[in-house]
């Protein structure tokens, strides 16, 4: 089980990552982002509206023959300028996490943490 906080920090890396290609409706986010990270469906919904808000995401609708309408979130300019900053932010910090862990003989050199 992943710590909710990290969890929290690396979401929105996570959807900006997975937008940069394909737009995605919401639940095909969770349901992605679900293959490598347990998160509740709830818990991406608030982000979404909060990066929309930010201007990162775009949104537009499109309608389903299995449903109602299908919300679908597009990376913006700001979110693949806001995605390359988290991301060198990522590796840094991954990066010094590892060499921590290595020095102090948690992990042997050439073994990575993250």
């Amino acid at each position: 089980m992943i710590n909710a906080q990290f969890k929290k920090g690396a979401l929105e890396l996570c959807v900006l990552v997975l937008l940069l290609h394909k737009d995605h409706y919401g639940y095909e986010l969770v349901r992605q982002i679900s293959e490598d990270i347990d998160i509740a469906r709830g818990t991406l919904y608030p982000l979404l509206k909060k990066m929309q808000k930010d201007q990162y995401l775009s949104t537009y609708f499109v309608s389903s023959t299995e449903g109602p309408q299908r919300k679908y979130y597009a990376i913006t300019y700001l979110g693949k300028e806001r995605m390359e900053s988290l991301l060198q932010e990522w590796m840094h910090f991954s990066e010094s996490v590892t060499r921590i862990l290595q020095k102090n003989c948690v992990l042997s050199k050439g073994e990575e943490g993250f």
